[in-house]
């Protein structure tokens, strides 16, 4: 089997590190007539070295064996920015996403879980198997973690824009029960090239339109606010005068 072979490999080149050079003189020099035979210097443990090489050699042989084993996780150095990966969405949609997983995601820790998931599906009216529940998460757990981070969760809404979920599968009834209106939207989904074309070349003008909605906004709200103590200031001078 590959994955003991290399763990075979790596075990002589641990073993081979921890020794010394005098543990190679020890082994070549023949024992003389009448003298006990020289003693061998201990190989030195992770306690002698602190562990450093060694035990950073072993994580390196368990993850290899994970690897090849396909139970992995695999690394995630980027940044998530849901805006910038999910363009086929608008800001609006995003946080309607948004707001829906953290409120699914009762341990709060980022995640939702089987159990919460099995809650999730319960309140939207589509009730699911145990075998059914995990065979939605498989679908797109790309860290093989057994959970739905945000980002996968919003592959579900993604898939189910491009067409690619199956209309009795579960994470189809997730979808279509969520209340967030992803059937028209994302090059992804679009049957007609050129029609994903203007869309996609379409993307930067919305979302860039909907950043300048939310600034008005802003600024409307804060003038509503200056007027506000405005009026009571000069209400307030005219009972104190």
């Amino acid at each position: 089997m590959a994955s003991e072979e290399l763990a075979k490999k790596l075990q002589r080149r641990l073993d081979a590190e921890q020794r010394t050079p005098s543990d190679d003189v020890a082994e070549a020099a023949p024992a003389k007539p009448g003298n006990p035979e020289p003693l061998r210097k201990a190989a030195p443990t992770n306690d002698d070295d602190g562990g450093g090489g060694a035990s950073e050699l072993s994580a390196k042989l368990s993850r290899r064996l994970d690897i090849n084993d396909g139970t992995a996780a695999p690394k995630h150095n980027k940044v998530f920015n849901p805006y910038t990966e999910f363009k086929e969405f608008s800001r609006k949609q995003i946080k309607d996403m948004e707001k829906m997983f953290k409120r699914f995601d009762s341990g709060k820790d980022g995640f939702i879980d089987l159990m919460e998931l099995k809650l999730m599906m319960e309140k939207l009216g589509a009730p699911q198997t145990h075998l059914g529940l995990k065979n939605m998460i498989k679908e797109v757990d790309e860290d093989f973690d057994g959970k739905l981070s945000y980002r996968e969760f919003l592959l579900i809404f993604r898939k189910a824009a491009a067409g690619e979920l199956q209309e009795e599968s579960g994470l189809m009834a997730l979808a279509r029960l969520s209340e967030i209106d992803v059937s028209a939207q994302g090059v992804m989904g679009a049957k007609d090239f050129f029609e994903a074309k203007m869309q996609a070349l379409s993307v930067g003008s919305k979302f860039e339109a909907e950043i300048r909605e939310e600034q008005e906004e802003l600024k409307r709200q804060e003038l509503e606010r200056k007027q506000r103590r405005a009026a009571f200031k000069e209400l307030q001078s005219t009972f104190c005068s």
